[in-house]
Parts: structure tokens; sequence; C-alpha cells
């Protein structure tokens, strides 16, 4: 059915990066493990390494999985709002051209969830 919008919708958003004080909002989600069924978001400092984003928040986040401790971070395959991504682990999430409210999935091979059924 399709809908049809009556008048404008205008407005002005309440999540800009002007809002968050320097730090982006940054989203990560984990192909192939619904345990976890939507992306985390986090405010992080764009000066921050993303070896630091990977091992800090995202470990706090997803690492009561028991794949987590067996991710080989060499074979991860990254994708940044649908696109191919190859973060430098040694860069800053803005040396890696993240920017504000970027969305992140990581696909782990071979780590298919509990049990290999996606959970």
């Amino acid at each position: 059915m399709a809908v049809i919008a009556i008048d404008k919708y205008e407005f002005e958003p309440s999540d800009k990066a002007e809002q968050f004080h320097g730090a982006y909002i940054i989203y990560a989600g984990w192909d192939g493990h619904l345990l976890f069924s939507c992306p985390y978001a986090w405010p992080l400092p764009p000066t921050l390494p993303f070896a630091h984003f990977v091992h800090g928040p995202m470990a706090e986040a997803f690492g009561q999985h028991p794949d987590w401790e067996r991710i080989d971070w060499a074979t991860v395959r990254w994708t940044r709002n649908g696109a191919p991504f190859e973060p430098q682990m040694d860069k800053s999430i803005a040396d890696n051209g993240l920017i504000h409210k970027d969305a992140l999935r990581f696909e782990t091979p071979g780590l298919d969830g509990l049990d290999g059924r996606g959970f």
C-alpha cells in the first residue's frame, strides 16, 4: 500500500553530531549471531584507536558469547553502511574514515553461533 504524505515532514534531528560533545555514535552488529538481536551503539571519541574499540566497548558487549574468544581478527569481514570496509586496527576511528552514525557489521567466518545455529 502506497503512503502519500499530506504535508512536509521537516524537523531538526535531536541526534546530530553537535549533541554528543565531539563523540561519534558508531553502531556495530555481529552477523550470524542472533543472540544480539540488533547492533549496539556507542559514543566514541574520534581519536580512539579502532583496536581499542574492538577490544574495549565491543568486547564488553559481545564478549559474553563463547565465539568471541575464538575470533581470528585477520579473517573478519567488515562492512560500513553496507559497503565493504577494511579497518586499520592501529588507526583511530576518524583516521579509518568513520563519521557520526556510521553502521558497522562484522562477519566471523567459521564461527556460526551457538552450536552453529546462528545464536
